[in-house]
């Protein structure tokens, strides 16, 4: 019998901009591809967070962070567990600044957010838009950001890799996402897997185990190099 991979979905309801849920897509069409089956597990307000082999979370806007931000504190127990336990995590924009310390808005407002890593976001003047590539260890990372929120990792973290094109955490230090042991966090929209595959692959081989089988990734490359070629 194929091994059933358990795919969690943060808030799906709350925050799920910019086409962010075609990550899960495209993870579980990778997954089919090599035969094992899936279970997807959406996780809403009031909701107990289960035991799962990858845990998705998607962007939202600062209204959605707030109607969130009270179940997130009774969630951060959970969440602080799994991600220093290294537990596959994938957060989008919004989905990645819960994970930090607050968020501060443009009125100066303070919403304390899960405090699982240490990291802090701030609402910028303007917004930072446009095809990012950033340089990672899994070769270079294509996206679409759209944030005013600017985020700032302590130094006892590492970024997700280094802007080449676009703006990243904070349009200032250069820095994109966050990496920590099995937690990627990143501004990339899109979404951001189906655009590309060794990423895709990486999460998947860490909630495995092990190294899953090649499968064709013609078009997905083809995509992937075509937002490379415009942003040069």
């Amino acid at each position: 019998m194929a091994r059933k991979v358990r795919i969690a979905h943060l808030y799906p309801n709350e925050l799920n901009l910019y086409g962010d849920s075609g990550n899960i897509l495209c993870l579980q069409h990778r997954l089919s591809c090599r035969g094992f089956s899936r279970e997807i597990l959406t996780v809403g307000i009031g909701d107990r967070l289960p035991d799962f082999d990858i845990l998705f979370i998607g962007g939202g806007q600062d209204k959605e962070m707030s109607i969130i931000a009270p179940d997130l504190r009774r969630k951060a127990e959970a969440l602080n567990y799994y991600i220093h336990s290294g537990r596959v995590v994938l957060a989008i924009c919004g989905g990645y600044q819960i994970l930090g310390e607050y968020y501060k808005d443009a009125q100066g407002n303070i919403i304390d957010l899960c405090d699982v890593l240490p990291f802090f976001t701030v609402a910028g003047s303007s917004r930072l838009i446009g095809n990012i590539v950033t340089d990672t260890p899994f070769g270079k990372v294509v996206g679409f950001e759209n944030h005013s929120g600017k985020t700032y990792l302590s130094t006892d973290l590492h970024p997700l890799g280094t802007v080449i094109s676009g703006y990243g955490n904070n349009g200032e230090d250069a820095t994109e996402g966050l990496l920590y042991k099995n937690t990627f966090c990143t501004y990339c929209h899109g979404p951001v897997l189906p655009k590309n595959p060794r990423l895709a692959d990486e999460l998947i081989s860490r909630a495995l185990g092990e190294e899953p089988e090649p499968i064709d990734d013609y078009i997905e490359n083809q995509c992937h190099n075509a937002i490379i070629k415009i942003t040069k």
